[in-house]
């Protein structure tokens, strides 16, 4: 299956606000610490995957409560995808293409998601060199997700030498990204 990467669209902003619109009036009963957009679409100026990537953010004994409440909407809980800390949903719908997770507040995949925004965001030298790697990867006949992952590792490893991970949480998210 290929790897799409296209170009920035000031459309993903948008479209994040009207699906965290919906989720905030799901979780209208849950104590949401946050619902962030991350991950690439949530930069501006960087080429993407065109979907979008969701963080809820609860504390560890609301994330039941949240999948339970996202499921009146038509989620559907996956687990955790071997992410601790982490609940992926399956979306009802796919307008706009997305991937929702529950997060565990404080855990490493959430600082690791709002690290490597802040970084791009703020060092477009990081966010360009970024956006060639992930194109040259989809530009890649056949490569598969994981392959994929691993080639970007690089680069990521370069901006979150930038953000305030310690070493060995750095090594733990090169571990989950080179799926070793």
């Amino acid at each position: 299956m290929a790897i799409e990467v296209v170009e920035y669209s000031p459309n993903w902003p948008i479209a994040f606000e009207a699906v965290a619109a919906t989720l905030r009036d799901a979780l209208v009963e849950v104590p949401v610490v946050s619902i962030e957009h991350v991950g690439s679409t949530a930069v501006p100026g960087l080429a993407a995957k065109p979907i979008l990537d969701i963080d809820v953010i609860v504390t560890a004994e609301y994330v039941p409560v949240a999948i339970a409440a996202l499921a009146t909407i038509g989620y559907q809980h996956r687990g955790d995808l071997g992410v601790t800390g982490r609940e992926a949903l399956t979306s009802p719908d796919s307008t706009p293409v997305r991937h929702v997770y529950v997060c565990v507040d404080g855990t490493l995949p959430v600082r690791n998601h709002l690290a490597v925004r802040r970084v791009l965001r703020e060092r477009p030298d990081l966010r360009d060199r970024y956006a060639e790697v992930k194109r040259q990867l989809a530009s890649i006949p056949d490569i598969d997700m994981e392959r994929y992952l691993a080639g970007k590792s690089a680069i990521l490893q370069e901006v979150l030498a930038l953000s305030n991970l310690t070493a060995g949480e750095n090594a733990e998210i090169l571990r989950l990204n080179a799926g070793t």
